[in-house]
């Protein structure tokens, strides 16, 4: 049996040096000189983050409207 250390680790989630990503520019480059590939990704990517903050936010609403029923059903158990 051999263990995985730092110094032979090897796999999808070591952390280190690998390939770069294909499709990105390299950084430092100014804002007019993105692809405009590059523009629809950013822009796919602020909808999606904008999509994440709305479903936190109906999800914390609703835990807090599960909870409400909770201590109203408590404080009215017979």
């Amino acid at each position: 049996m051999t263990m995985t250390t730092p110094q032979n680790a090897s796999g999808p989630d070591t952390p280190g040096p690998g390939p770069a990503p294909q499709g990105l520019p390299a950084q430092g480059l100014p804002a007019r000189e993105r692809t405009a590939a590059e523009q629809r990704r950013l822009a796919e990517e602020k909808k999606r983050e904008r999509y994440v903050w709305y479903y936190l936010g109906y999800f914390l609403f609703g835990i807090h409207v599960v909870a409400f029923v909770m201590i109203y059903a408590v404080r009215h158990a017979k």
